[in-house]
C-alpha cells in the first residue's frame, strides 16, 4: 500500500530571483546616495561655502524623504512594488539630468533642486524595497536578508567616493573659473541617467511576484478597525523611527564632512580623502557580509547595541588623537555603521503585519534626519572644529545602542 503525497515545493514560492533584482537597486540607491556625499566638498570649492551651508546638498537629498516616504506608501497599495520601484528610477533619471543645466549655469539653487528630485527618487526606491525584501520569506530571518541586500548597498556605496575622486572631486588650481569645476558633475550625471533609464525598462518586464502577506500593506477588509489604529501606539517603531533619524544622520554627516577632516589630519589631496572614505563605506561592506553571518548565531538587538557602543568609542578617540589614528577610527566606524540600519528597519516592524506600510511609512519618513543631522554636525564644525563637533555622532551612537539593547522590544504587536 502507497502513500501519496504532495511535494511541498509545489506550494513554496522561490523568492531568489526576486531577491537578487532588488538587492541590484540597493546597490543603485547606495551608489547614488554616496556619489551625492561628494558634493559637499565640491560645492564647498565652487561657491566659496562654509560647512553649514554645503552640507545643505545633503538636507536636499535626506529632506525628500520627510516629503515622499508617506506618499511612496500610499503609491506602492495603488500599483504595487514593481511599478514602484519602476517610478522610482525614472524619478532619479530626471534628477540626474538637471546637474547638466545647474552646471552649465553655476547655480546652487539649481544643483539642490536636482539633488532634491534624485532624493525623491531614491525615497521611492527604498520605501518600496525594504518591506519588500523583509516580507520575500519568513520573518524571524528579515535582519539577514535585509543586511545581505544592504551589503551591495554599501557596495555602491564604496564604488562611489572612488568615482567621485576620479571625475567630480578636484583640488583646482588658483586660476581655474567655477564654471570649469562645477562642469566635472556633467559627465558622470549624464552616464548615471543613462544607466537608471536602461534599469528601469528592464526592471519594468522583469516578474516580481506579488507578496498577499502585504502586496496593499493593508489586508484587512473595508471597515475592519485594524485600519483606524496608530502606528504611534507601537511604542518600538516609534523609537525604531529615531533610530533611523540618528542613524541615517550620523553616517552620512560622517561621510560628508570625512573629506575635509581627512585633510586637517594631514592628507594631502582630495583624491586621497576620497579613497579613505571609500575605505569607511568598504568597512559597511564587509561588516554587512560578516553580519548576515553572525545574524545566525546572535540576537539582533544585542549586536546592534554592541555596534553602537564601539562606533561611539572609535569616535571619542578620534576626538582626542590626530593624523592616522584620527582618520582610522572614523574609517572604522564604517564598519560598525554596517548592520545599523537593516536591524533597525527589520526591529522596528516586528509583528506589525497588516500595519506594516504605515510602520515602513514612518520609519522611512525618519531617513529625514540625513537632512538635519549633517547639518547641526557642519554648523558645530564651523563654530567649534570637526573634532569637538562629534559629539553629535557619539550621541547618536548611543542611542543607537539603548535602543537595541532595550528600546526595540516590542510592548504589542498587531493581532488581525
Amino acid at each position: 500500500m502507497s502513500t501519496r503525497s504532495t511535494p511541498p515545493a509545489q506550494n513554496t514560492p522561490s523568492y531568489t530571483g526576486p531577491f537578487i533584482t532588488v538587492a541590484v537597486l540597493f546597490f543603485i540607491f547606495g551608489f547614488i546616495t554616496n556619489l551625492n556625499m561628494a558634493l559637499v566638498p565640491h560645492l564647498r570649492n565652487i561657491f566659496t561655502l562654509p560647512y553649514a551651508w554645503a552640507m545643505l546638498a545633503e538636507s536636499a537629498f535626506f529632506l525628500a524623504y520627510f516629503v515622499f516616504s508617506s506618499p511612496t506608501s500610499k503609491l506602492i497599495e495603488t500599483i504595487g512594488y514593481k511599478r514602484t520601484m519602476v517610478v522610482s528610477l525614472f524619478i532619479q533619471v530626471l534628477g540626474c539630468l538637471l546637474f547638466v543645466p545647474a552646471a552649465k549655469l553655476v547655480s546652487f539653487p539649481l544643483f539642490l533642486t536636482a539633488v532634491f528630485i534624485v532624493g525623491a527618487g531614491v525615497t521611492a526606491l527604498q520605501t518600496a524595497a525594504n518591506p519588500y525584501v523583509a516580507i520575500l520569506g519568513p520573518e524571524s530571518s528579515a535582519p539577514v536578508r535585509l543586511t545581505l541586500a544592504q551589503a551591495l548597498n554599501s557596495l555602491g556605496g564604496t564604488i562611489a567616493p572612488l568615482i567621485a575622486g576620479a571625475y567630480i572631486l578636484t583640488d583646482p588650481a588658483s586660476t581655474a573659473t567655477k564654471a570649469a569645476v562645477a562642469d566635472t558633475v556633467r559627465g558622470p550625471y549624464i552616464a548615471i541617467a543613462g544607466g537608471l533609464l536602461i534599469l528601469g525598462i528592464a526592471v519594468a518586464f522583469m516578474h516580481l511576484p506579488q507578496v498577499v502577506q502585504t502586496q496593499s500593506f493593508r489586508p484587512a477588509k473595508e471597515g475592519d478597525p485594524i485600519l483606524s489604529r496608530s502606528i504611534w501606539g507601537y511604542r518600538h517603531t516609534v523609537l525604531g523611527a529615531v533610530g533611523i533619524f540618528l542613524y541615517v544622520g550620523v553616517e552620512v554627516g560622517l561621510a560628508s564632512i570625512a573629506v575635509n577632516y581627512f585633510k586637517t589630519q594631514g592628507v594631502d589631496s582630495a583624491k586621497s580623502a576620497s579613497f579613505l572614505v571609500s575605505l569607511y563605506w568598504g568597512g559597511a561592506l564587509i561588516g554587512r557580509l560578516l553580519g548576515s553571518a553572525l545574524l545566525t548565531k546572535l540576537k539582533s538587538n544585542k549586536l546592534l547595541g554592541g555596534f553602537g557602543i564601539s562606533a561611539a568609542l572609535l569616535l571619542v578617540v578620534s576626538m582626542v588623537s590626530s593624523g592616522p589614528v584620527a582618520i582610522w577610527t572614523v574609517v572604522l566606524c564604517g564598519f560598525f555603521n554596517s548592520i545599523m540600519f537593516p536591524n533597525i528597519f527589520a526591529l522596528g516592524i516586528k509583528g506589525l503585519g497588516p500595519m506594516t506600510s504605515k510602520g515602513s511609512g514612518l520609519i522611512m519618513t525618519a531617513v529625514v534626519g540625513g537632512a538635519i543631522v549633517p547639518l547641526l554636525l557642519g554648523a558645530a564644525a564651523d563654530r567649534f572644529g570637526i573634532q569637538h563637533a562629534f559629539v553629535i555622532p557619539i550621541f547618536c551612537y548611543l542611542f543607537i545602542a539603548y535602543y537595541g539593547l532595550w528600546g526595540s522590544k516590542p510592548t504589542q504587536t498587531v493581532t488581525a
